[in-house]
């Protein structure tokens, strides 16, 4: 009877333990359930995550370089991810003013400032390269041999002479162009015009009148003597103007100038020295020049003046006394 009432016991123990896995049989397959969720959940937000920094990485690829730390940050980015400068903005390495990041020249202390670009060609410079690798020229400048200034770019700043081998080629090719050629010209007359002195007064008629008369007696007097009996004076071929037909004709001059000069406009081109270097082959000499930039509409003695000359530009007249409305680029 007592081995009766144990095997009862061992039986109710028995049925005890399998109740108890079958109840917690569904909580253990939850639990695992979750588990795998939970994993697959993992595993999704990894993949977005590696897939987040791949796109990260390729739109860094092509961007700019902070100029504070060195870190490369997304095209267009107006802070540096690393640092957090300003990166629309760099620092002149000569007066440490504020300039574009874009800009290869401060316009506050007047000095080229890109280590990386040759101000003559545009050519690429590595750091250990004394002189440019495409066009020769030296990283500290060249000396005008004409009027003895230093010069970062392929023309004078000073007296407008080609530097450089590039140069003397874009002056050559500019002279064969009509436009060209007919800018020097205008330039020319008007630069005559500029040294006449016109008739002010009645008074100014009549002695000019009385100087003709004695340059034909005297002429006849002289082939005379010669044993020319009738002698033929030639006329004066150039008339003095009065002050108002002086002005007039300058402005004809200035005006046809001005249409070629808008015609002749420097393009936005990549490279800031090709820009400078088209500009200032097509010049003309004789006449008061200003370079009107794009960037800031600002006028410059020369586009060597400009911190961003690859945004183009063109060459405007100035009026007399107009001076102040030119940059100070010496």
């Amino acid at each position: 009877m007592q081995r009766f009432f144990l095997s009862i016991q061992w039986i109710s123990l028995s049925l005890q333990r399998i109740l108890a896995k079958i109840i917690l049989m569904p909580d253990e397959r939850t639990q695992g359930n979750d588990f795998s969720q939970r994993q697959k959940e993992l595993e999704h937000e990894s993949y977005e995550s590696v897939q987040q920094a791949q796109q990260k990485a390729q739109a860094v690829v092509g961007g700019v370089i902070c100029p504070q730390c060195g870190a490369m940050n997304q095209e267009g980015a107006i802070q540096c991810v690393s640092c957090g400068a300003d990166m629309l903005t760099g620092r002149c390495p000569h007066c440490n003013s504020p300039v574009d990041i874009d800009a290869d020249f401060c316009e506050v202390c007047h000095h080229y400032i890109r280590k990386d670009i040759c101000s003559f060609c545009g050519a690429h410079l590595a750091p250990e390269d004394a002189f440019c690798p495409e066009c020769g020229s030296p990283r500290g400048g060249i000396v005008c041999p004409t009027c003895h200034t230093l010069n970062d770019f392929a023309f004078c700043k000073q007296c407008g002479m080609p530097l450089t081998d590039e140069a003397w080629q874009l002056s050559a090719q500019m002279k064969q162009m009509p436009e060209y050629r007919e800018m020097v010209m205008l330039a020319r007359e008007y630069d005559e015009l500029s040294l006449e002195y016109p008739y002010t007064s009645e008074r100014d008629v009549q002695r000019d009148m009385a100087m003709e008369k004695l340059r034909e007696r005297v002429m006849k007097l002289l082939a005379q003597d010669d044993g020319v009996t009738d002698p033929v004076i030639p006329p004066v071929h150039r008339k003095r103007l009065s002050k108002e037909e002086l002005r007039q004709k300058k402005e004809e001059k200035l005006a046809r100038l001005s249409e070629l000069l808008d015609k002749m406009q420097t393009p936005p081109n990549p490279s800031p020295a090709h820009v400078r270097n088209y500009a200032l082959a097509q010049k003309p000499a004789g006449v008061r020049l200003a370079w009107m930039c794009n960037w800031k509409h600002a006028m410059h003695s020369s586009p060597c003046g400009c911190a961003k000359p690859q945004l183009g530009g063109k060459w405007v007249i100035l009026g007399r006394g107009s001076k102040q409305e030119v940059k100070d680029d010496n």
